[in-house]
Formats: C-alpha cells, sequence, structure tokens
C-alpha cells in the first residue's frame, strides 16, 4: 500500500460498486427498472475492470480483494434485495430465505474463485459466475415488466429461478467467460460476424433478448455439463468391465 494504488482498474471498480449502491436504493424505492438497468450497468464496469487489468498488466492483491467486495454488494446485495422486494416479499419466510441463500451463495462464489485463482478458474468458471447470476435476476425484471407490467400475485417461478441460481453459483458445473477469448491473437472473420450479429438481435428488442441471451448462458452451461458427466460415464463403463474380466 505505501507504493501506491493502480488508479484505472480501481476506479472503474468504484463504478461498478457505485451502481450497485444505486441499485440498491432504488429497489428500495420501488424503482425496480432503474435497479436492474443499474446492475447491468455495474457487470460492464465490472467486466472492463479486469480487462483492463490485465492488459495493463496492472492485476494487484489489493486490486483481487477490492473488487470481490464491489462483486458482493453489486452482484449480491443488490439482486438479492431487488428480487425480495419485487417478488419473494410476499412468500414470507421463503421469500426472505430465497433472497438471503442468493446472497449468501455468491459470497460463497466469490470466496471459491479467490481461491482457485490460477488453476481451474483461470480457464473456465466453476459454477455460475454470480454477474450472471445478477444479470438474469436483473434482466427478469426489465423483461416482466415489459411484458407484463406490474408484478402483482404470488410467481412461483420467479422463487424457483432464485433459489436455482444460488445452487449453481455453488455447484461444479463449468461457465466459459470472456476471459477465454485472447483478444491478443487473430481471430476468424466469422467471430467478429457473430459479435455484430448478437449486438443486432440485442438492439431490436433489449428487454425481451437480454433475458433470452441470460436464460441461454445458464442453460447453457447445465446442458454442457450434463453431456460432460455422461461422457465419463459412458469412457468409464469399459473400463469397469475390463476390471471384472
Amino acid at each position: 500500500m505505501k507504493r501506491g494504488i493502480y488508479i484505472l482498474p480501481n476506479f472503474l471498480t468504484i463504478c461498478s460498486l457505485f451502481l450497485g449502491f444505486y441499485a440498491i436504493i432504488a429497489a428500495i424505492k420501488g424503482n425496480f427498472q432503474y435497479s436492474a438497468w443499474a446492475i447491468i450497468g455495474a457487470t460492464i464496469f465490472d467486466a472492463l475492470d479486469g480487462w483492463v487489468a490485465r492488459l495493463t498488466q496492472t492485476a494487484t492483491k489489493f486490486g483481487i480483494e477490492f473488487d470481490s467486495l464491489s462483486d458482493l454488494i453489486a452482484f449480491g446485495m443488490a439482486p438479492g434485495i431487488l428480487v425480495y422486494i419485487w417478488s419473494l416479499k410476499s412468500f414470507g419466510r421463503i421469500g426472505w430465505l430465497g433472497a438471503f441463500l442468493f446472497v449468501v451463495c455468491g459470497a460463497l462464489r466469490l470466496a471459491r474463485y479467490n481461491i482457485q485463482m490460477g488453476t481451474s478458474e483461470a480457464k473456465y468458471f466453476t459454477g455460475l459466475p454470480i454477474p450472471g447470476a445478477a444479470i438474469v435476476i436483473s434482466t427478469l425484471v426489465i423483461f416482466y415488466h415489459d411484458v407484463w407490467g406490474i408484478l402483482t400475485d404470488k410467481n412461483y417461478l420467479i422463487l424457483f429461478l432464485t433459489y436455482t441460481l444460488a445452487f449453481l453459483m455453488v455447484s461444479t458445473i463449468k461457465y466459459h467467460g470472456i476471459k477465454e477469448i485472447d483478444i491478443k491473437r487473430r481471430k476468424p472473420f466469422g467471430i467478429l460476424v457473430l459479435i455484430v450479429l448478437v449486438l443486432v438481435i440485442i438492439v431490436i428488442h433489449p428487454p425481451i433478448m437480454l433475458f433470452i441471451f441470460s436464460i441461454m448462458y445458464v442453460l447453457w452451461g447445465i446442458l454442457e455439463g450434463v453431456i460432460i458427466y455422461r461422457r465419463k460415464i459412458i469412457t468409464n463403463k469399459p473400463l469397469a468391465q475390463e476390471k471384472k474380466t
């Protein structure tokens, strides 16, 4: 600390933290859409601070710990409070326990990420990343308001989704991330076309398409996990048969 800290990546982390704090205030005031968009904005700054730190080689232990604390507020507390006040409050104890489970599983996910950095987490994410879970909650709020309007009755699907996201964060399912893409190397031309196509699809109707893409990301990790599990079973069967013979 006596040598100082790097300004740019930590400033981006502060921006993410600020939007996360604003999301909490907006949710408490009942401005659920503002809260949801603030969480989405926080994910952008969260991605930028890590990308800038790696690109400029300014990653430090302080920055990693500060980023984790910021993530817990922006992607744990903020979406937890948002989904509770917006929907789960009507369920009583089961509702606030679901919101708390989302927060505590997010904290456990961050702790495991910090421990595994430089090993498996350097290649892929073990469990659903906490920003990914937060994006699902925030895009769900925007999607629901755009399609159906104000939420009035109990919605058991939202309750189930909250619990599911919490358990996915502490699972061992592998999820891919932007950090796997090496921007310093040349990529096929089709990759650029695909990126432009995705942006165009999102711009067509952001409230719906952002939610669809976030759900697709969650389901893709589950599907890939099932495929990997089945392959392991198939490859282990011949070995087990050989041992018996």
